[in-house]
Order: C-alpha cells, then sequence, then structure tokens
C-alpha cells in the first residue's frame, strides 16, 4: 500500500521540484515539494458523489500518503462498488459504503468531507459537514446560488473548519508565478483579462420520463432541490445543464478562469455585470446556454470576460480554455497547463515558461493528477498546521459569484448594478429573485 503511494507522490514531487529548481517560484523548493510525501498521522476522508470526477478526486486522495479514504458516498450503487474497488487497490482496504453522506458525518473518525456531488448539492453539504465539525474539499463551484455561497462561507467561519474549493489552479506553480508576474507589472498595469472555454458537446436529446433504475436513490440525489420526475437523460452530467440541479458551463468550466481573472486583477466585487447568450446549437432539454457571454466591470477600472461555447470548439489562442490579461505594456496567456506565455504590444513572445505534464482541459473527469496533489496537500497543511489555503471559501465564493451574476444577468434580461462592497444586486427585484433558490420541503433547516 505504501509502496504504492509514495511512487505516485514522488513523481508529482520529483516533477513539481524540477520547476522551483529553475527558479518559477521562490516559494516553491525542491525540499518543500519533498515534504508532500507527509507523516504518518493520517487524515481520514469521506468522499461524497464518487462516479467520474468524484472517483478521480477520490483516488488522488487515496494515495497521498497522509490519508485514508474510509468512506464512499453515492446514490448509485454501480458507482460505489467502482470506487470502492479503486481505492482498495490503492489503500489495501475498502472504504465503507453509504448510500446518504450524513452517516458518514456522524462518525468521529472522519476528519474532512470531499464533496464532488452535482451543483446543488455543494453548499448544502459543505454547511452540514462544517456543523459535523469535519473539513472540507468543496469541488467548484463554491455554491448554486448567491445566498447559499454566503451561507458556506459563514458555516466556515462560525464552526472554524477548513473549507476547500477545488480551483486547483491556484496552487500549480507556474500559474502562481504567472499571476505574480502580473501583479509585479511586467505587463504594466493589467486592465483586461478575458477568459474562455471551448468544447464539441452533443445534444443531450430529448428525455422521456421513466421509472427510477433500482441502482440509484433518485429522492437523495436531488436532496435539498425541488423535486422533478425522473428523465433517462439527466444522470450522470446532463444534471449540468438543467437549472434545477446544475448552474450550466459558466460555473461548470468558467469559474476556473474567472478566477484567475479576479487573482491577476486584484478585485473581489464587481460594479456592473451583463450577459448574453442561449441555448442555440440543438433543441432538446438543455436548459442553460451552450454560448455565453459575461461581461464584468470592476471599481479599480478594469474589465473582465468570460466566453463560454459548449458547442463549437474552435480555440482561443492556441487553447480550449485560458486566461489573457491586457495591459500597458503587453499581454500575458495563461492556457490549460501549468505555463504562461508574456507578449509585448507589437505580440513579440518575450518570454514562456512551460512545463512538461500533459494537462487534458477536455476530460471530464481528471486533467491533472499530478499538479493537483500540491492542491490536496495544502488542504491537509490548513488542517494540521494553520497554513493559510490556496483557495479558500471565502475566496472560492467571490469568484463563483462573479459567474453566478452573469448568469442572473442572463435569466433576468438586465444590466446589473452591484454593490462593490459585497457583491449583492442593487435596484433589481427580477434579478433577486435568482439570488436563492426554493428548496424541497424540510430541508431549509440544513443550511440554518
Amino acid at each position: 500500500m505504501e509502496n504504492k503511494r509514495r511512487d505516485f507522490i514522488k513523481k508529482a514531487a520529483l516533477g513539481a521540484s524540477s520547476l522551483s529548481i529553475g527558479g518559477v517560484l521562490p516559494g516553491f523548493s525542491a525540499k518543500s515539494y519533498g515534504n508532500i510525501i507527509g507523516s504518518n498521522e493520517r487524515l481520514k476522508a469521506a468522499c461524497m458523489g464518487v462516479n467520474s470526477r468524484g472517483l478521480a478526486v477520490g483516488t488522488n486522495f487515496a494515495v497521498q500518503s497522509n490519508c485514508d479514504v474510509i468512506y464512499s458516498c453515492d446514490v448509485d450503487q454501480r458507482a460505489s462498488a467502482k470506487f470502492i474497488g479503486a481505492i482498495d487497490k490503492i489503500q489495501n482496504k475498502k472504504p465503507k459504503h453509504v448510500t446518504d453522506f450524513r452517516k458518514a458525518l456522524d462518525d468521529k473518525d472522519v476528519d474532512i468531507l470531499v464533496v464532488t456531488a452535482p451543483d446543488h448539492w455543494h453548499a448544502p453539504a459543505a454547511i452540514m459537514a462544517c456543523k459535523a465539525g469535519k473539513h472540507v474539499y468543496l469541488e467548484k463551484p463554491a455554491s448554486h446560488n448567491p445566498k447559499e455561497g454566503e451561507l458556506a462561507v459563514a458555516a466556515s467561519i462560525k464552526y472554524d473548519k477548513v473549507v476547500q474549493m477545488g480551483n486547483q489552479r491556484r496552487s500549480w506553480p507556474n500559474v502562481v508565478a504567472g499571476i505574480k508576474e502580473v501583479k509585479d507589472g511586467s505587463i504594466g498595469r493589467p486592465y483586461f483579462a478575458k477568459t474562455w472555454y471551448t468544447n464539441n458537446r452533443p445534444s443531450i436529446g430529448k428525455g422521456k420520463l421513466t421509472e427510477v433504475p433500482s441502482w440509484l436513490d433518485y429522492e437523495l440525489w436531488q436532496g435539498p432541490a425541488p423535486r422533478e420526475a425522473f428523465r433517462d437523460n439527466l444522470i450522470h452530467y446532463n444534471w449540468h445543464w438543467f437549472w434545477n440541479w446544475g448552474t450550466g458551463e459558466a460555473l461548470n468550466n468558467g469559474t476556473h478562469f474567472v478566477d484567475l481573472a479576479r487573482w491577476g486583477l486584484g478585485v473581489e466585487f464587481p460594479t456592473k455585470v451583463s450577459s448574453s447568450g442561449g441555448r442555440y446549437r440543438y433543441d432538446d432539454d438543455w436548459e442553460t446556454p451552450d454560448t455565453q457571454i459575461i461581461n464584468l466591470e470592476f471599481d479599480n477600472n478594469t474589465l473582465m470576460t468570460w466566453e463560454g461555447r459548449s458547442c463549437n470548439g474552435r480555440s482561443v489562442e492556441g487553447s480550449t480554455v485560458g486566461v489573457i490579461f491586457y495591459g500597458e505594456t503587453g499581454s500575458l496567456v495563461i492556457e490549460s497547463g501549468n505555463s504562461y506565455k508574456v507578449y509585448d504590444l507589437d505580440n513579440n513572445l518575450v518570454k514562456a515558461v512551460d512545463d512538461n505534464r500533459k494537462i487534458s482541459a477536455d476530460s471530464l473527469s481528471n486533467p491533472s493528477q499530478l499538479l493537483d496533489i500540491i492542491h490536496i496537500q495544502n488542504l491537509f497543511d490548513a488542517i494540521r498546521k494553520g497554513t493559510p489555503l490556496n483557495s479558500d471559501i471565502e475566496g472560492g465564493h467571490q469568484s463563483t459569484l462573479l459567474v453566478q451574476l452573469g448568469n442572473i444577468a442572463l435569466r433576468s434580461g438586465q444590466n446589473l448594478r452591484i454593490d462593490p462592497k459585497n457583491g449583492h444586486i442593487l435596484d433589481s427585484k427580477e434579478a433577486m429573485k435568482y439570488w436563492s433558490r426554493d428548496y424541497a420541503p424540510g430541508w431549509e433547516k440544513f443550511l440554518q
């Protein structure tokens, strides 16, 4: 068991340390990456939502030498069985299956709840975990709606629990270095950040109402969301495109690079938000936009945009995802991987920092496993040593809110005025209808 884990971590540690030897960042030394191997004190994790992305994240926790995955929590019996088998191969010990993650929260041995369930579960599960005395790894986005994001931040503070959002690029060494270059003035004052995501997603068709499969607890899957009948094109993954459970491409993938844009521009909440878009490519059940532009203006005289194209994969700057900062003396591009490029105003490449590890930005489940170890270990250090998180729930909420406001502007058909002190919408009852949501009867109490 330990040899498997150590071999995996050593490969990641060596790759990361080789970057720092080249002088990427003062804080990233070969010795510090060697410490990723960890101590014998194991944190115990329960994983909630273990299909696809949950399987990838959960196995990444399991290979850490200072963590044991002891629960598989999923409403899909098939997904849980597959997850248990994968974890057993790593740890030589099977995690316990529970359909309802709340049973794992009752176990005093659990230190961390890993939340990779659908978006409508993110904030409620994180809040319940904090109340139960558990720390949380929370896959992006931080919440289904802005109110839940605020409640998740409040729960982390009230119960004094570490809540880390899965914006893993906040921990990637060369991405950190690229943002530092922006902040240090390598392109002059940055005033515009453009972010994007492109893909060639197929139609999801028009689902048929059908009986719930025997392997699925659909009632618990819906959890806090208002009830809708089961249809055959919803589970798994297509829930992303239904407002009742998902948040669309803006939060599914936009969150990552809007977060980097917010970081680089040094902003928190906007002053103005507008958005245009729709479901243009196919005539099917997909409700959220497949094509969308979000514009965000800030009070430090900067602008940010997100362009999402779910059904046309033509790249931008040669990459399917990314952010480019435009400044007074040049531009800096961070694409899908752990790398960046700096250009002058004449489009001459003046600096390129690369990483030879392959990042599969189009992977739905596990595009960057080796690099993400750094993020996981940052969580462990925050729990054990009080080390600041690279992506805490407060910052995660702020970045999630930016794209949530974009969706609200689109759905309400309004250009929004925003209070830059807290991100709240000003003077629009229509837009505020989307600030929170309705819940299935009885579920509101879990958020209080």
